[in-house]
């Protein structure tokens, strides 16, 4: 807190000066923000393992404010975790000013003063962002600099620590990156169809080796390199990283690079497109912190290669969390949408995709060598072994049949390898069959009706899934909605729960309230391979959002 609290005077002190200059130049700039607050009154629930804490009712919120004027911005976000909801890393705890920075912008470079979020190439070398529904936030506090000395070249340079929580992470980070687009530079005067964009990135953190039994290494560099071909609807493109030895609590204090790729190629046409990506990676969990665990204080991010789906039993039951210390899949992704007029594209077309996906373990050799094991731990390639970690190929079909109607079908097919990607010892294989179905009736111009019907059938885990949603709408203010998941097919008949929620919203042009009312199961919550777990609550909830 107290590192926050020193840069919020620095803050202070250079928003009074652009305040001061603003006063003489007679032009006050303009603002902008955004807010959201989220609390819950808890009640207990022993059926569903629901607890009710001893605060009774648990908030999180926080407030953006930003200034822009000529080439000069700055913002500061304030958060408050009183305490922070269930569910949420309990670090959040307290409140403060979690965000601020000020920034130039010159006529071919930016530079911003403290806290800042970047991503280099894919963000397998370093990616900081946040995600508030997740409890993520691994935002940089030090110095970054954007620099484009000819239209196709650009450079990023940074140097700054982590947040962590209401503090700063020990190591220090230091990283640069480029990209030139080839064409730009070789050929700037001729129009062509095609284009290739090439990049590097290099990323170094240092941090102490307080270690009596280790030697550690203070300094670990990660180099990445990449491109992309474009030509008209073909795009082909490709990066692989690198990363020094980095013995950390992740991989068991091991000496053991890193490395990995993520390469894709992709085809559109008028009403067609076709994706294949690869991803293979092999000890890629990077941190400012070689001691912690979790999602705190990551420097890169691993792209989840398999589809993010939205609707809930296959969301939120059996989510893929990416494996950073080891994994190799591919995913291949059709879309295809019958033209109106068509016998099966009827009067407003016909739109189809599939996609399917699969990772697996990498081949690996533990080395039998006491010495080796010690420092190396094993050998690995880049391909995959044999035992799969996880598997999803999924239709769906969406069709408007009139002004009035509209549907959406989805089926799903998962294999889930539940004791590595959720860590329990000892689980069985999960393998499931989701069928979804989405329709929706338009009453009026203003008014509509949605009903959402899912069926998961499975064996393993907690057996068969019911859920289904009714909505009412009344655009553009209300909506009003009543949600049930069933769990008939549990083995143990006391657990054949039915999880209620009944909800109603209120619209006012960028402000938005939201109440819900009922029972939430435990469960993973994830957003791109990143997952938190959630527990099992009852009661009412409050959230309320808007933007100014």
């Amino acid at each position: 807190m107290r590192n926050f609290n020193n840069w919020f005077k620095l803050f202070t002190a250079v928003t009074a000066l652009c305040f001061t200059t603003i006063s003489k130049a007679q032009d006050l700039g303009s603002f902008s923000g955004n807010f959201e607050f989220s609390t819950q009154f808890y009640q207990e629930d022993s059926l569903i393992g629901a607890i009710k804490p001893q605060e009774g009712a648990l908030s999180n919120g926080f407030l953006n404010l930003l200034y822009n004027r000529d080439r000069v911005s700055a913002g500061v976000r304030y958060e408050a975790y009183l305490n922070p909801l269930l569910g949420y890393p309990p670090g959040f705890k307290g409140q403060g000013i979690a965000y601020r920075f000020a920034s130039y912008r010159g006529d071919n470079y930016t530079i911003t003063a403290g806290n800042f979020y970047e991503q280099f190439g894919s963000g397998m070398i370093l990616r900081s962002y946040n995600s508030p529904g997740l409890g993520f936030d691994n935002a940089l506090d030090g110095f970054r600099l954007t620099f484009q000395p000819h239209p196709a070249v650009n450079f990023k340079l940074l140097w700054g620590k982590q947040r962590n929580f209401f503090n700063l992470g020990e190591g220090i980070v230091r990283g640069i990156d480029a990209d030139v687009s080839v064409n730009e530079l070789l050929f700037q005067d001729k129009e062509t169809s095609h284009s290739l964009v090439v990049g590097g990135s290099f990323v170094s953190k240092f941090q102490a080796d307080d270690r009596s039994d280790l030697i550690l290494p203070q300094n670990v560099a990660s180099y990445a390199a990449r491109a992309q071909y474009t030509n008209k609807g073909l795009v082909v493109q490709g990066e692989y990283v690198y990363k020094d030895n980095d013995p950390s609590f992740d991989n068991g204090y091991v000496y053991h690079h890193g490395q990995g790729i993520l390469a894709s190629a992709s085809y559109s046409a008028k009403g067609f497109g076709i994706t294949y990506g690869i991803k293979s990676i092999d000890n890629l969990s990077t941190r400012s912190d070689r001691d912690v665990g979790g999602t705190n204080l990551l420097i890169n991010y691993v792209p989840a290669l398999n589809r993010q789906h939205t609707y809930n039993l296959a969301a939120s039951f059996y989510p893929y969390a990416v494996q950073p210390l080891g994994e190799a899949g591919h995913q291949l992704e059709l879309l295809y949408s019958f033209r109106r007029g068509t016998p099966l594209g009827g009067k407003y077309g016909t739109y189809l995709s599939f996609n399917w996906s699969e990772v697996y373990a990498l081949e690996k050799n533990q080395l039998v060598d006491s010495l080796d094991v010690g420092r190396i731990g094993y050998k690995s390639s880049l391909m995959p072994g044999n035992e799969r970690y996880f598997r999803d190929y999924n239709f769906e079909l969406r069709k408007k049949i009139n002004k009035e109607w509209n549907f959406i079908f989805n089926y799903v097919n998962l294999f889930y390898n539940m004791e590595i990607i959720q860590g329990l010892e000892g689980t069985e294989d999960v393998f499931a069959d989701i069928f979804i179905a989405d329709v929706q009736y338009k009453i009026t111009k203003r008014k509509a009706i949605r009903l959402e019907v899912q069926h998961m059938a499975t064996q393993q885990d907690q057996g068969d899934w019911a859920s289904a949603i009714l909505e009412y709408t009344i655009s553009p203010k209300w909506f009003f909605s009543v949600f049930d998941q069933y769990n008939y097919g549990n083995k143990e008949e006391d657990l054949r729960v039915h999880y209620f929620i009944g909800s109603v919203g209120y619209i006012k042009d960028a402000f938005r309230i939201t109440a819900n009312y009922g029972k939430q199961r435990a469960g993973i919550f994830c957003v791109g391979g990143i997952c938190r777990t959630v527990p099992a609550s009852s009661g009412l909830s409050l959230t309320v959002t808007g933007t100014f």
